[in-house]
């Protein structure tokens, strides 16, 4: 797995579970309480990183009502679709102002071809992820969950996600829920399968709160 853009299939998916269980014992419990997490992957392109924006600091659950609204809006969802909508129709949908802003500075950049997103799948995660947040609204945390489920990177770990700090104290038995700083510290032993360790982590939080771990996109 020295390949930084390998990609997490199902054959690479098993095996780095099989080597985290090994390499530790609270991972392995997750699998033997709760059993084998899905995959998580999302169609890489523009609807899976605007879907990403709208999951910015809200519920799973509110993201997915406001891209079903969109979807229903523009058919297909694409750059050039999503300029033709205005505020009003965006608010409506459920972009904030500052969520409308930033997904149209992308559908433009998109639109006219100064950018592609087909670029990042033959990039290092570093430069992919640094292409990402050089966009205006696209911070560390969407870039990690752009590349850690539309180009399946084994080896991206997003410090930034609320419920995965809150499962690393959960799981890892903490006395309190790790700084982004101390879930990067924590993670080296997971490496190069960090991102398989955050769907472990992310399948013990749903399962946790009752929550079907299979239908829930992340």
């Amino acid at each position: 797995m020295k390949n930084s853009q390998a990609i997490l299939n199902e054959e690479a998916f098993s095996q780095g579970l099989c080597l985290l269980s090994e390499r530790d014992e609270h991972l392995a419990g997750v699998v033997k309480t709760y059993g084998r997490p899905p995959l998580w992957v999302r169609d890489p392109g523009f609807p899976t990183l605007v879907y990403i924006i709208l999951e910015q600091q809200v519920s799973l659950a509110s993201a997915k009502a406001a891209f079903d609204r969109l979807q229903a809006a523009v058919k297909p969802l694409t750059p050039r679709g999503f300029l033709k909508l205005n505020d009003g129709e965006l608010l409506r949908i459920g972009f904030s102002r500052q969520k409308t802003l930033y997904t149209r500075l992308l559908a433009e950049s998109l639109a006219r071809r100064h950018f592609d997103l087909r670029y990042l799948h033959e990039l290092p995660d570093d430069a992919a992820h640094k292409m990402l947040v050089a966009f205006k609204g696209i911070g560390r945390w969407t870039a990690d969950i752009y590349l850690l489920s539309a180009l399946r990177r084994p080896d991206i770990w997003p410090i930034g996600d609320l419920a995965l700090a809150t499962a690393v104290q959960e799981v890892k038995r903490l006395r309190k829920r790790p700084s982004p700083e101390r879930l990067e510290a924590l993670s080296t032993s997971w490496r190069p399968w960090r991102a398989v360790a955050a769907r472990l982590f992310w399948h013990a939080y749903l399962c946790k709160r009752g929550l079907k771990s299979a239908t829930v996109s992340l």
